[in-house]
């Protein structure tokens, strides 16, 4: 009986020939991963338990993203513990206000991740890095603590899910829409504890951006995790920046999946998921013209350049409708850069948009763009629970950046090329 992707990236960093579903296993870790939130609750148990030295100072990277710059005492305080720590434990990899990134950006740009890999990260969305061929997943900060002390964490071995791609994007249509479809189609247990797994000839159709943003929604299906097959985009994109030598691994013809779902790209159409679940899903042009407050552009799943470039060649020349506002949250420093090397950024201030430096803020309800009651966001967030960008009764709309920077022009829900 075959093996997934999933499933060998795992038993070869447990040591073992093979594994299967349900299998409880100690596997090394090649990047532990924390936040400014996360990080501070997996020192104070790590200082607990009576760690006194990190495993690899070398694979432990640490991100101050999610409210800085500090936008509080608290906020501070965190960070402060976060630094402390990096600086006493030697840790190479920590990234502070002004070279700091949206973490799930951040490190595929940086190199630190790449296919083969088996990596934790106290953010659930940690299954970003599936799109480059590794094995990768959010964990609590418990786990963390006992990933920096020793390298090592447990897993109960997926079962997986086969998603066969087939056809092409058409125009105005992302990898955002792939993901919300899939989610819509099989809800946000659809996929618990059990490994996404993308196949077919439509991957080849997909950008990295796409599968980044694909596989770090992979969680709001219940994924465990979500991983694509490593081909020539793949190895272009960690060529000159992946600094370990790439393990690559391939499903076998015989491996075990339960259950196959089919999406053809050409027939996808422009999607959104409604408040409040990313699983209620609805094509743009089915809540067209529904009134909107404020739109953010940005985030771990959509803040990349690509996603900067679409949202700005519907703005260039264009203005924000005065019911909305607009902003825009560049993923990393160097997108920052690139966005204003290739004048992205005028064209986002002109069209009357607020540009921020990177963090996680509005996402998750911290800073940089917090809802009253009453209002309502369209966002290329990957979450729109209940209060999740503020006020208990304000509302968050999942989109594109295409149907984002659509809806900001037209001062409501506006179908991308139609606004």
């Amino acid at each position: 009986m075959g093996m997934t992707m999933t499933q060998k990236i795992l038993a070869a960093h447990a040591g073992l020939e093979e594994v299967r579903a349900g299998d409880l296993i100690e596997a090394k870790l090649d990047i532990v991963l924390g936040n400014d939130v996360t990080t501070p609750v997996a020192i104070g148990v790590f200082e607990k338990a009576g760690f006194t030295e990190v495993f690899d100072r070398e694979k432990i990277v640490i991100t101050l993203d999610h409210y800085t710059p500090c936008k509080d005492i608290k906020s501070a305080e965190l960070c402060v513990t976060a630094r402390n720590f990096a600086h006493k434990h030697g840790i190479t990899h920590l990234y502070d206000v002004g070279n700091v990134g949206i973490e799930h950006a951040l490190l595929p740009e940086q190199g630190l991740v790449g296919p083969g890999d088996c990596i934790i990260g106290a953010d659930s969305h940690t299954c970003t890095y599936g799109a480059l061929g590794a094995f990768s997943t959010g964990v609590g900060s418990t786990d963390m603590a006992a990933g920096m002390a020793s390298g090592l964490n447990w897993f109960k071995v997926p079962s997986a899910v086969r998603v066969e791609l087939k056809g092409k994007l058409r125009p105005f249509v992302s990898g955002k829409d792939v993901i919300l479809h899939l989610i819509g189609e099989i809800g946000v247990d659809g996929a618990l504890y059990k490994s996404l797994e993308f196949t077919g000839e439509g991957v080849a159709e997909l950008s990295m951006d796409d599968r980044f943003t694909i596989a770090n929604m992979a969680i709001e299906a219940g994924g465990k995790n979500g991983i694509f097959p490593v081909d020539e985009e793949t190895r272009e994109y960690i060529k000159d920046r992946f600094g370990r030598e790439p393990v690559v691994y391939s499903a076998d013809d015989d491996a075990v999946y339960e259950k196959t779902v089919t999406i053809n790209l050409d027939e996808l159409e422009p999607t959104v998921s409604m408040p409040h679940l990313p699983s209620n899903t609805k094509t743009v042009k089915e809540v067209a013209g529904l009134h909107i407050d404020q739109v953010v552009i940005g985030s771990c799943t959509n803040g990349r350049m690509s996603d900067l470039r679409a949202a700005a060649s519907i703005m260039e020349g264009k203005k924000v409708a005065d019911n909305v506002r607009c902003i825009v949250i560049p993923a990393t420093q160097q997108i920052y850069l690139d966005c204003l090397k290739e004048g992205i950024i005028e064209t986002f201030i002109n069209a009357g948009c607020a540009v921020s430096a990177p963090t996680c803020g509005p996402c998750l309800g911290g800073h940089m763009g917090v809802m009253a009651a009453g209002e309502r966001a369209v966002a290329t967030t990957n979450r729109n629970f209940v209060g999740r960008m503020g006020h208990t009764e304000s509302e968050v709309i999942l989109a594109s950046p295409a149907t984002a920077a659509a809806s900001a022009i037209a001062g409501c829900v506006a179908v991308p090329g139609q606004e």
